[in-house]
């Protein structure tokens, strides 16, 4: 089995997927890594499709785009992908985002500690 190189952290956010004139569709980001997603659609993609995708990571902001992406497997209503071109304004925007999901946990456990721990 292939490792990943770098750690995917849960999430649920909204994304929308398209590729010139194949397949274009929504679904959820699941997981999110700094070079690639899993996404659950009832959309069709087939491996080795390029799609340009967005994430709405954070609500009322712009969508981190990915100009191309591509499908490395599908099974069921879930495909995964790795990106291949992002240009570098969305690039820190992704890294400056995975980095926050990275420190959240260490963050709660601060604050319970600040807090007087859980209730």
């Amino acid at each position: 089995m292939e490792q990943r190189e770098n750690i995917r952290f849960p999430v649920k956010f909204r994304s929308s997927f398209s590729s010139t004139g194949r397949v274009g569709g929504e679904g959820r980001v699941v997981d999110l890594s700094i070079r690639g997603c899993r996404i659950e659609s009832p959309i069709e993609v087939q491996p080795g499709a390029t799609l340009e995708v967005q994430i709405q990571a954070i609500e009322h902001e712009p969508p981190i785009l990915i100009q191309a992406a591509i499908v490395r497997w599908r099974r069921e209503r879930q495909f995964g992908l790795e990106f291949e071109v992002i240009v570098p304004t969305e690039w820190a925007h992704l890294q400056k985002f995975v980095k926050q999901l990275e420190m959240e946990p260490y963050l709660r456990d601060k604050q319970s500690a600040e807090f007087g721990g859980a209730s």
